[in-house]
Formats: C-alpha cells, sequence, structure tokens
C-alpha cells in the first residue's frame, strides 16, 4: 500500500525556525531582569530526546535552568522486578517484554544475558504481540510490561479482551503523579516548575495536576514533543512562574482534554490498583506503582508462579551498578557528567546502569546527541 503524501510545510509546522526563534527572544525577555536562575523540571523522556536532538537547550536563557526528572519508566524499574523476570526466564517460562527492557542490570544479570545462557526471552513492540505467542506455544509465557500509564492502558485493555490461559502479566508499570510529589517534597527543591508530558496526559486529562498544584503551589504546563510544543509550554510556564500564579496550563490543547480519555480511565482503573513501591534509586513511592487487582490474579505472574527470587541472588557477585548514581539523574539532583562510570565503564555498548539502557534514559541521551564528552 503507498503511503500518504505529507506535504513537507506540514511536516514541519512544529519546527518552523521563525516560530522557534520568536519563543527564543520570549524566553529571553522573560528572564532578562532576574537575578536568581528560574529551575523547571520535565518528567519524560521523550521531552529529553526532543531536547537533545533539536539542541533546544542551546536556545534557553543561561538562567533558566530544564532538568529531566523521573520520566523514563525503564530507569526506575526496581533492580528485584528485574530479578523477577530473570528468575522466571531461568526456569523454562517464556519471557516477553519491550526492547528497552531488555538490557536493563538486575542484582545480577539481565533478561540479555539470560537469555545469552539459553533463557527464552523475547522482545516485543506491542502487547498484542504477546497473545500471539502464547497462542503459537503451550508452553508458559510471562509479558515482563513496564511504562507508565499510557503503556499501562494497553495492558489493561490484553487483560480484559481475555488472553490465553497460558499467558500471565508480570507488571512493573509506573504511574507519574505520585513521584512528582516526592520530588516536590524533597528537602531544599529547587523546582519551581514542571512540565507534564503529553502523551500521559491525553489518558489522565489535565485536571489531575489541580490537586498537585493545590498542595505544593508549583505551577503545572502540559507539554508536547516538537520544538515549539516545548518551547511553547515553556514560554507559559515560566509566564506563570513570574506573575507567581499556581495553576496548571495546557500547552498541548490538540491532544489534551480536561478530563482525558474516559474509557482508557476505566480500562486502567478496571485492571490495575495503585500500591506504593521502591523506584529504582529513588525512593519508596506511595502508590506510585501498579499491580493487578485481586480478581485478575488468575493472570498476574506474582500469583501464577514461586517466584524464589533469593536462589537467584545465592552466591551473586557485587556488580558496578551499585556505583551507578541513575536514581540521583532520575531524580534532578544529578547529570550523567557527575557520574564517574558515565562515558567510560558506562556506554550503550557496555551499559551499568538504566539511564544509558533506554531510550529515555538521559545518560544515553546525552551520549548519542553529543553530550558523551568526559575529562
Amino acid at each position: 500500500m503507498k503511503q500518504a503524501f505529507i506535504p513537507a510545510a506540514a511536516q514541519l509546522e512544529f519546527r518552523d525556525p521563525t516560530r522557534v526563534a520568536a519563543l527564543r527572544q520570549r524566553l529571553q525577555a522573560l528572564t532578562a531582569d532576574l537575578d536568581e536562575s528560574i529551575t523547571v523540571m520535565h518528567v519524560c523522556g521523550s521531552h529529553e530526546q526532543a531536547i537533545a536532538r533539536f539542541g533546544l537547550r542551546s536556545l534557553f536563557p543561561p538562567n533558566l535552568h530544564v532538568i529531566m526528572g523521573p520520566g523514563c519508566p525503564v530507569c526506575v524499574t526496581d533492580m528485584p522486578e528485574v530479578d523477577e523476570a530473570v528468575y522466571l526466564a531461568q526456569q523454562g517460562v517464556t519471557v516477553v517484554t519491550f526492547g528497552d527492557m531488555f538490557r536493563v542490570p538486575g542484582t545480577v544479570k539481565s533478561l540479555a544475558e539470560a537469555k545469552a545462557e539459553g533463557a527464552d526471552v523475547r522482545i516485543i513492540y506491542s502487547p498484542w504481540e504477546v497473545v500471539q505467542i502464547a497462542h503459537k506455544q503451550e508452553g508458559e509465557v510471562v509479558f515482563f510490561a513496564t511504562g507508565f500509564e499510557t503503556t499501562a492502558v494497553a495492558t489493561a485493555a490484553l487483560v480484559l479482551a481475555g488472553p490465553p490461559k497460558n499467558l500471565s502479566i508480570l507488571s512493573s508499570h509506573k504511574y507519574i503523579p505520585p513521584i512528582m510529589e516526592i520530588v516536590a517534597e524533597m528537602p531544599h527543591t529547587e523546582i519551581q516548575g514542571f512540565l507534564a508530558a503529553g502523551h500521559a496526559a491525553t489518558i489522565t486529562g489535565w485536571k489531575i495536576f489541580e490537586r498537585f498544584v493545590a498542595r505544593h503551589g508549583i505551577p503545572v504546563v502540559i507539554a508536547g514533543f516538537e520544538p515549539l510544543d516545548i518551547l511553547s509550554a515553556l514560554v507559559q510556564l515560566v509566564e506563570i512562574i513570574r506573575r507567581g500564579e499556581q495553576r496548571v496550563a495546557n500547552a498541548y490543547p490538540r491532544c489534551v482534554e480536561p478530563e482525558g480519555n474516559r474509557n482508557a480511565q476505566r480500562a486502567l482503573w478496571k485492571v490495575f490498583e495503585p500500591f506504593s513501591g521502591v523506584w529504582r534509586g529513588i525512593a519508596y513511592v506511595p502508590n506510585g506503582n501498579l499491580r493487578l487487582r485481586p480478581q485478575y490474579a488468575w493472570v498476574d505472574a506474582r500469583e501464577r508462579f514461586d517466584i524464589r527470587v533469593s536462589e537467584l541472588l545465592a552466591g551473586a557477585s557485587p556488580r558496578l551498578t551499585q556505583e551507578c548514581i541513575c536514581g540521583n539523574i532520575m531524580a534532578g539532583i544529578a547529570t550523567p557528567r557527575d557520574c564517574n562510570l558515565y562515558g567510560k565503564e558506562c556506554t550503550p555498548e557496555t551499559p551499568v546502569g538504566a539511564c544509558m539502557v533506554s531510550s529515555e534514559g538521559t545518560c544515553k541521551i546525552w551520549y548519542e546527541y553529543g553530550g558523551h564528552v568526559v575529562s
């Protein structure tokens, strides 16, 4: 089938250099008279990708600091969660997961290392591929499901559709709003505003952040992922901060509505419930994880299998992972250049931490887009 022709003008609509220049000038004007810097955080790996890919930081005023927070779901998947998947793979279960998760180190090894030792570990691009795999074989298949609420909706749809009896879910899904609470409450935090992820907000809607703003007095602006999306959102956020306002603004109205996608929300909360757990290297996050509700225990891998991670860890040797500061990077209190491993022992070819594995990890993004120079 022939692909539809998209005019060049339409492709560049959100990358128009003239509009970029105007937004840059507006940011410069908004910060020109500041004695102190403004620091804002985005919580989305896709935002960091766009900022790095298009060189947007070179356009930011020197007294506007835009830092990445815990916006990479793979990066914040805790090592014991990876260990669970590795254990199942080594017990002869077919483990299926997304590509970013394949090489993320657990306490002892990654799924890639388990596969190299003979385990049946497969990479998929859509949860529905898991169903096809399960239909084609008699043995047990476990979907190691990761991602924020956008991906969790797809997993919920899979469960509601009635998966094959040999398919179960090992959920490592995460929920963004609670981690924003943690960052806002960190001692000595300098975050004055947040850019929220547009794709997550298409599910939750932008009004979900109103309670956060009311509690913490920190404004939130919903942002898309093209250069103009990000720059216009930053302009709105800085304007709100300068005026001393405490509110939510939607800079992605073509996709995000106040209440979000009600059907997707119903599916998400019908299948999942929030529960508390550790986000890798950051903190114990109340209600930051998503687990299957008790009525779906029949498709919950943690209920179906006796997962004895202690057997996997017995006699394990220490790894360089213990020296990784990915947690501090995800919390916005360090950058990749603060890590002694970055660009040396830790590269995309030989990743030590999850931030160098995932395409949404700060370390990998910086390394691939020119941030790999180390002294």
